[in-house]
């Protein structure tokens, strides 16, 4: 009668085939339950936990013998033994001392005997869920039936293992990735060789432990102790470390790339300092970069965003500042001539589906109206203008026609793309372009914007303009819609720049396809995002952003850097609206610490390409306007540089090209913001206000 009572497990959300076995553990939890046999003093315990408990306790309640049951989080590299003596001293009870597999079941309790339940017991975090290590007690118990009779090359037999895992990443998956290296899984006659090999470089991520490698190790038909045989006499020599190629896998899943491309995302990390992790991804923006390669991540993930903010055009948020925002977003996508610019596109037309089926039916019911308009008798009534709704327009649609679209859009988001950016400024000319980035700046916060004529002809009226778009285009064309005259107007600020790698002298990058599964995520990504309307609200991402454009900020005033404090505020921006996307696509109540990094990366390379594009002819226009220096870099702090005390003196000796006003602005600057103190009228000496900024981003 027992077996038929309900039970549950405190310490695994899933196992494969709902069979509640250590080797088939899916989703561990860095949960504990701790049991205090003691009768009688739940109430007792209860209330010293609620007081003060050195873990988190997720549930308390009453067994059916009286005794104590407490489920608390387990903190990463904390082991039971060391949470068991951590509530020993809290509660003053000693619990049982048996280590608890991630396989126990717990029998369930009646409400009445339910002393304490948190929220937080019904929630599974990224950080929470996989973190499970085996112990040494579940590593030598024996192995169940179906463990022991595996048939070689059985998936089944990397299936039964994926509870087991190193940084997060499982065993089986390490271990398929090892095989793609290093020629397949073994075939008949090499299976001791290869597997003596794998073990040889496996061990150094299993502690160099026999018992582990015992418990991860594929077997290919072998028994225990023939596997045991092969694992002695790979651990009979001394441990060098792990291999290179051992290093590149685990690098590689981390990311969620191919091994194959650790070296690639590597380089770009040195030259962007952007590593874009795939695995943290959400829907769609995981399946987008499906067959891109590593170095063209960055490019496509920018030339979607904006997309991806014109579908979520019903959101609102707060910012840091307090002020609500709509997700306005524009994208250059810049490169060389056959770069494979094209990527972009091809990302953004999966993207695009929604709107060109809809707009298609929109398109088709004006060319009607325009017919029936046109093919009226002299005296006939003009047909009743339908009004459509169109959300996709092209990049060198005409003022009038956009001032049309923008009347006729229920408040929705008008996207565009376009493939050269150079076709969009010669079409733009006689001064056109002015008249469209005057349209761009304001779409960026939602701003109005309106033309009036005295003809029915030509389209007037005044408009709140939501526009998003997304270009492609090479670097010479961008120096051209980009010249000293209106490179101070604000519009270079609020573009999110991102640049393809430099493809000279490279060999053919190879592409692999998106399957129809990945393209249906992508457009269930779009349904999702389509479905949010009102404030959604995001207080951990407004306080890393906050945090972020402070220290930016810190930077740019230690090296008087004009360009950098003028580019460090939209970037904010920008990075914080990329951060909502990835939170919406998420699917989360709260932002989780890959929405964060998400966003903090996002904001950091728009800063650095803004700078890189931009930032040589700002300055220029800086200095002619102010009469002000040129920058140094962040690692040549200026204020850095200069000693505890300094004079007027040693200040112009490290800016030597800045007038006597110049250098008394400097210094009123550093005043201003507590940084420093006069000791005399030439003198003054650093505060302890002082901020220390890290030297390397």
């Amino acid at each position: 009668m027992k077996h038929r009572l309900p039970v549950w497990t405190p310490h695994c959300a899933e196992f494969k085939d709902n069979h509640r076995a250590i080797a088939d553990a899916i989703k561990p939890l860095n949960r504990l339950m701790l049991d205090f046999d003691e009768k009688g003093h739940t109430d007792e315990i209860c209330a010293r936990l609620l007081e003060k408990s050195p873990l988190v306790p997720l549930l308390i309640e009453e067994s059916v013998r009286r005794g104590t049951h407490v489920l608390v989080e387990l903190p990463d590299g904390m082991s039971p033994e060391q949470a068991q003596e951590l509530m020993q001293e809290a509660t003053g009870f000693t619990p049982d001392a048996a280590v608890k597999d991630v396989s126990r079941c717990i029998y369930m309790v009646p409400e009445d005997h339910t002393k304490f339940v948190s929220p937080k017991l019904f929630e599974v975090s990224e950080e929470c869920e996989g973190n499970f290590s085996l112990t040494s007690n579940e590593l030598k118990s024996e192995p169940d039936e179906r463990e022991r009779n595996f048939a070689p090359t059985s998936e089944s037999e990397h299936e039964s293992k994926n509870g087991l895992m190193f940084k997060g990443i499982p065993y089986t998956s390490i271990i398929s990735e090892w095989w793609r290296r290093n020629g397949g899984e073994p075939a008949e006659g090499e299976r001791n060789v290869k597997l003596h090999k794998l073990a040889v470089n496996l061990r150094a991520i299993c502690d160099n432990k026999k018992v582990v490698l015992m418990a991860v190790m594929p077997r290919f038909g072998l028994s225990d102790v023939e596997l045991k045989s092969v694992i002695d006499s790979a651990c009979k020599e001394e441990p060098k470390g792990i291999s290179k190629v051992m290093q590149q896998i685990v690098d590689a899943l981390e990311l969620g790339i191919s091994s194959d491309e650790i070296e690639d995302a590597e380089a770009v990390a040195a030259e962007t300092g952007i590593k874009v992790n795939v695995k943290a991804l959400p829907i769609g923006l995981k399946e987008s970069l499906v067959g891109v390669p590593v170095s063209m991540h960055m490019p496509v993930l920018c030339g979607i965003m904006p997309i991806c903010a014109a579908y979520a055009d019903q959101v609102e948020v707060e910012y840091c500042d307090g002020n609500t925002h709509h997700l306005g977003l524009m994208s250059i996508i810049r490169g060389e001539q056959a770069s494979n610019k094209s990527v972009v596109k091809n990302a953004v037309d999966i993207w695009k589906r929604q709107f060109d089926e809809e707009d298609a039916l929109a398109r088709k019911r004006e060319e009607e109206w325009k017919e029936r308009k046109k093919g009226r008798k002299a005296n006939e009534k003009a047909p009743e203008d339908p009004h459509v709704l169109i959300r996709v327009v092209p990049v060198t649609v005409s003022c009038s026609t956009l001032l049309k679209r923008f009347k006729n859009a229920q408040g929705h988001t008008l996207y565009s793309f376009g493939e050269e950016l150079d076709t969009l400024r010669k079409t733009n000319g006689a001064g056109s372009w002015s008249s469209k980035y005057d349209i761009y700046r304001l779409s960026f916060d939602r701003g109005e914007w309106g033309q009036d004529y005295n003809s029915d002809s030509a389209e007037s009226g005044v408009v709140n303009v939501a526009y998003n778009w997304t270009m492609l285009g090479t670097n010479g064309a961008l120096r051209k819609c980009f010249k000293a005259d209106n490179i101070e107007n604000g519009l270079s600020s609020r573009i999110l720049v991102a640049e393809m790698p430099d493809s000279s002298f490279s060999k053919m990058p190879k592409f692999g396809k998106r399957s129809a599964e990945d393209e249906a995520r992508i457009q269930e990504a779009v349904t999702r995002l389509r479905s949010f309307t009102g404030l959604i609200d995001t207080p951990r991402l407004r306080k890393a952003i906050e945090a972020w454009v402070e220290e930016k900020r810190v930077e740019a005033a230690k090296d008087i850097d004009h360009v950098k404090d003028t580019y460090r505020k939209r970037a904010a921006v920008i990075g914080f609206r990329c951060g909502v996307i990835f939170h919406l696509l998420s699917g989360k109540d709260k932002e989780s610490k890959s929405c964060l990094d998400f966003a903090l990366m996002m904001a950091e390379y728009c800063l650095k390409q803004q700078i890189k594009v931009f930032g040589e002819a700002l300055r220029h226009e800086y200095v002619n306007a102010q009469d002000e220096c040129q920058r140094y870099g962040v690692n040549h702090s200026i204020f850095d540089q200069l000693a505890p005390a300094f004079s007027r003196e040693e200040l112009k000796a490290l800016k030597s090209d800045c007038t006597d006003s110049g250098i008394r602005n400097i210094i009123m600057r550093w005043k201003r913001d507590g940084w420093i103190e006069p000791i005399d009228r030439n003198h003054w000496q650093k505060t302890s206000l002082c901020p220390i900024v890290p030297t390397s981003h």
